[in-house]
């Protein structure tokens, strides 16, 4: 028995890298100086149905957090291999509900996955997918106005840290 309700579609995404001439350490720190670890409070708050409460708190807080942090590189070591690599999902909540409040699928690609990797000629970048092409797929105005601005803050960041 086939499922009817299976479709597929293809996309075409921007990958972005942003190259650094510092060292691993450096621009991670400085990342992590720049983006706050994500208040795990409001999830709480939302969890107690204190929506205006956490919606207040998100709005004064900064645009940019760091929801997870991952050590990709460790997972390498799996394979013999030791390398160095971080991935991080960086976002807001309060930006992702404006997204997914016109499109709930947008919710699949919020918060941004980003990694921050050294090559094995210890070459130091980040490296993601625009938000901008990966939300437009959706193709809903409200939804890449959104994105477009995601893009600024996250280029904004990544840049910043890396110089």
């Amino acid at each position: 028995m086939t499922d009817k309700s299976a479709s597929t579609r293809i996309i075409s995404v921007d990958h972005v890298t942003i190259g650094s001439s510092k060292s691993f350490e450096d621009v991670q720190a400085k990342l992590e100086t720049l983006l706050p670890r994500m208040d795990d409070r409001i999830f709480i708050l939302l969890q107690y149905g204190e929506s205006e409460r956490a919606r207040r708190e998100l709005e004064a807080g900064p645009p940019l957090s760091i929801f997870l942090q991952r050590d990709h590189g460790g997972l390498l070591s799996i394979a013999g291999l030791k390398r160095r690599a971080l991935q991080y999902d960086i976002g807001n909540p309060l930006t992702a509900s404006k997204m997914t409040r016109h499109q709930l699928s947008a919710g699949l690609y919020a918060p941004i996955r980003v990694l921050l990797r050294e090559d094995g000629d210890g070459v130091v970048a980040f490296e993601y997918d625009r938000p901008a092409s990966v939300f437009g797929q959706f193709r809903d105005e409200k939804v890449d106005a959104v994105a477009q601005q995601l893009d600024r803050d996250l280029q904004a960041v990544l840049e910043a840290a890396a110089n």
